[in-house]
């Protein structure tokens, strides 16, 4: 199966990169190129997509508006969205994430890796690199939104599933998680896929949000 994929970035340079990066994999494919997000959304009317490599600094329309608004799109043939931000722009990655992104990675991120991450999310699942989830949310958390309300949907989960969404949203990888609870990495996998169905949430980056927002972790903490 062939993984469509649109590139937004206001950089033709970039643009150009990253399609030669992608067009030298056989199971990938550019099928659209946008200069900012409101481009982004027309192609979208054009072509059928099943990722977003979306940048967030863009004139006319940034990528977090534009990742919202194609977040908001009916689920059927809706792609997913992933975002290509540097350092200084970490308020904007949270908000994209906040908006319906299935992950970010850094600009400078190796070729290898950008190819891997496309696939991921592909497939449906999530790519936020831990140390770079832990350094947003710390950082952003408190400055998006209100403060904290405990989200009534918690009370579903058992005593080991928020246990595992706690330390979901401290940025651990499964295997990570596994070997601090003592469990099989297979097991702590059914655990979040449990915890996603409870809470009604697409992956775990949204876990990860829904845990700051409703204060089972607060940043720092």
């Amino acid at each position: 199966m062939t993984v469509r994929v649109v590139i937004v970035d206001d950089q033709a340079l970039v643009r150009a990169g990253f399609r030669m990066v992608l067009d030298s994999q056989p199971d990938l494919a550019v099928v659209g190129e946008a200069i900012d997000g409101a481009d982004a959304l027309r192609v979208l009317d054009r072509v059928e997509a099943d990722v977003v490599v979306m940048d967030l600094r863009m004139p006319t329309m940034d990528g977090v508006e534009a990742t919202r608004r194609i977040c908001a799109r009916p689920s059927a043939g809706r792609p997913r969205v992933l975002v290509l931000t540097t350092f200084d722009t970490e308020a904007d990655a949270f908000a994209a994430l906040q908006a319906g992104a299935s992950g970010f990675l850094l600009k400078n991120v190796p070729p290898e890796e950008l190819l891997a991450a496309i696939r991921v999310v592909a497939e449906g699942d999530s790519v936020v690199a831990p140390s770079i989830t832990r350094r947003l949310l710390d950082r952003f958390a408190g400055q998006l939104g209100p403060g904290p309300t405990e989200d009534p949907r918690l009370a579903q989960l058992t005593e080991r599933e928020r246990e595992i969404l706690l330390l979901v949203a401290q940025g651990l990888s499964n295997a990570e998680i596994a070997a601090r609870v003592h469990v099989a990495e297979a097991t702590v996998k059914t655990h979040v896929g449990r915890i996603l169905a409870k809470l009604q949430l697409r992956d775990r980056v949204q876990a990860v949000v829904l845990a700051y927002e409703s204060g089972l972790v607060t940043p720092g903490g």
